[in-house]
C-alpha cells in the first residue's frame, strides 16, 4: 500500500533534487490546481442549533446577535474593545476598501502583531471550520507524521448531520498525515473525529483546545465542538481566530498542511483489492483560484462556512518581507466567495497601508510568554525592541525554524518559500495603552 506520505516524499525529493536553485519568494509563486475528483465539501450546522440549508426544522438557538456589545474585550488595545472601525490612518494612508460587509475582521503584521485595521475585533461570533485552526493549534503536536491509526465505528459517532467529510472508512488505516490533510483541504469532520478518538475522545479534546485558547489569551472563545460545527454557546472572534493562526503557523507541519492546494488521500481498504487513491482539493479559494484568482503569496490559512457563522476566513499572505493575517467574519453581502473578496481587498490594503497608519492594538502573546499577561492589558505597540521567540529546528509537528509553504499540487510540489523563512512571533514589551 502507498500511502500518502510516502507518495509526497516522492514527488518532493524528485522536484527539489531537480530545481533547488530556481525557489523563488513566497509573493512570487502560487500553487498549480489539479481538478478534484472529490465533490466539493460543505459543513452544514446542526440542526438542533439553526436551519440547514436544506431547510430541516430549526430552534435557531446558537445565532449571534444582530449587533456588537458596545463595549468588549480590551485584550490587546482599548480601541479593539469599541465597536465598529477602528483605523489610525497617517499621512500617505490609503482608504480603506469600499464594501466591506463583514460583521467583523481584522488585519495584522503577521511578525510584529501590530494590528492596523480592525472592525468588531472581539465580537463573540460563530467561527465555523475556522475553529479547526485551535483544534490543530492543540492536538497536532502529539502525534507524528507516520503515525497509523485504524478507524473503529466509534471513532465516527458523534458527527453533525450533513457534516463536512474527506471520506474516511471504518476498518480502513490512515496516516496522522493523511488525517491532517483530510482536515485542513476538506475541511473533514470525520477526520477531526477521528483525530479526538486518538487523543482520548471529542470530551477531551474539547477541554484541551479551552485551555490552548485560554493560554493564548484567546478570551473570546468558547469550544463546545471540535471541529467549528454550530452548537450553542460555541464562538470566537476576528481576533481570536487570528491569534490561533498566529500560533498555529509556528508549527511546520501546520505550515505545511495549509498551504496544500491538492493531494491524493488514500480509498477504502478492500480485501483482496490494491488499495485506490482520489484526489482532494483545498477548499480556501484564494489558494486554489477556484473561481477566483489565486491571491498573490498566499500560504494558507483556514475557511469555513455554517448557518450561524456565515462564511469565516483566516488568510496568511506575503508580499515582499512583509507578512499579513487577515480574518473576515460573515460577510452580509452574500455573492458567491465574498469572503474571500473581501480578504484579499485587505490584504492588499494591509501591503498598502503599512508604515502609514498609527495600528489600533497588538496581537498578545501566549501567558507563557515573555511579558504575556501585562501585554494583553497594555494593548502597547508591538514590535519596539522586539523579542524573537521562535528557536527551534523547524522539524516535526512542533517545528517552527522554517516556514516552508509547500502546495501539494497535481503530482508536483511548488515550493512557495525560500529555505529560511518564518514568522517570528516579536512579543511587545509592556507599554502604556495607546490614543
Amino acid at each position: 500500500m502507498t500511502t500518502t506520505s510516502q507518495t509526497v516524499r516522492r514527488r518532493g525529493a524528485a522536484l527539489v533534487a531537480a530545481s533547488a536553485s530556481l525557489l523563488l519568494p513566497l509573493a512570487a509563486v502560487s500553487p498549480a490546481v489539479a481538478a478534484p475528483t472529490a465533490p466539493p465539501a460543505t459543513h452544514s450546522p446542526s440542526p438542533s442549533a439553526s436551519k440547514s440549508p436544506s431547510g430541516s426544522p430549526s430552534d435557531n438557538k446558537g445565532k449571534p446577535p444582530k449587533q456588537p456589545p458596545a463595549k468588549m474585550s480590551e485584550v490587546g488595545g482599548e480601541l479593539l474593545g469599541r465597536p465598529g472601525v477602528q483605523v489610525q490612518p497617517e499621512a500617505g494612508a490609503p482608504a480603506l476598501p469600499k464594501g466591506l460587509s463583514g460583521d467583523a475582521w481584522l488585519v495584522a503584521d503577521a511578525e510584529s502583531g501590530e494590528v492596523l485595521a480592525a472592525k468588531n475585533a472581539h465580537w463573540r461570533l460563530a467561527p465555523a471550520s475556522t475553529l479547526k485552526m485551535l483544534f490543530a493549534d492543540t492536538v497536532l503536536p502529539k502525534f507524528p507524521r507516520t503515525a497509523q491509526h485504524k478507524v473503529a465505528p466509534s471513532d465516527l459517532e458523534g458527527m453533525g448531520e450533513g457534516s463536512s467529510q474527506v471520506g474516511l472508512k471504518e476498518d480502513s488505516t490512515y496516516s496522522v498525515q493523511d488525517l491532517w490533510l483530510g482536515v485542513f483541504l476538506r475541511s473533514g469532520n470525520d477526520a477531526v473525529h477521528v483525530l479526538s478518538a486518538m487523543n482520548g475522545g471529542v470530551g477531551q479534546t474539547v477541554r484541551d483546545m479551552q485551555a490552548h485558547a485560554e493560554e493564548l489569551q484567546a478570551n473570546d472563545t468558547h469550544v463546545v465542538t471540535p471541529d467549528g460545527y454550530d452548537a450553542d454557546g460555541q464562538v470566537s472572534s476576528a481576533y481570536d481566530l487570528t491569534l490561533f493562526a498566529r500560533s498555529g503557523l509556528q508549527k511546520k507541519d501546520f505550515r505545511d498542511y495549509c498551504a496544500t492546494a491538492t493531494a491524493q488521500f488514500p480509498g477504502e481498504e478492500k480485501k483482496g483489492k490494491k488499495r485506490e487513491s482520489f484526489g482532494i482539493q483545498n477548499t480556501n479559494r484564494l489558494l486554489t483560484g477556484q473561481g477566483m484568482p489565486v491571491y498573490k503569496g498566499i500560504a494558507g490559512v483556514k475557511n469555513g462556512s455554517t448557518t450561524n457563522a456565515g462564511n469565516t476566513f483566516t488568510g496568511v499572505a506575503q508580499h515582499g518581507s512583509r507578512k499579513l493575517l487577515v480574518t473576515v467574519m460573515n460577510p452580509e453581502t452574500k455573492e458567491t466567495g465574498e469572503v474571500y473578496k473581501e480578504s484579499a481587498a485587505l490584504l492588499d490594503w494591509g501591503f498598502e497601508a503599512v508604515g502609514h497608519v498609527k495600528p489600533v492594538g497588538v496581537l498578545v502573546p501566549p501567558l507563557g510568554a515573555s511579558g504575556g499577561k501585562d501585554a494583553g492589558k497594555s494593548g502597547g505597540k508591538a514590535g519596539d525592541k522586539a523579542q524573537a521567540s521562535v528557536a527551534d529546528s523547524g522539524t516535526g509537528s512542533g517545528g517552527g525554524g522554517l516556514w516552508t509553504a509547500v502546495g501539494i499540487t497535481g503530482g508536483a510540489l511548488a515550493v512557495l518559500a525560500g529555505a529560511a523563512y518564518v514568522v517570528h512571533r516579536r512579543w511587545p514589551l509592556r507599554r502604556p495603552p495607546q490614543p
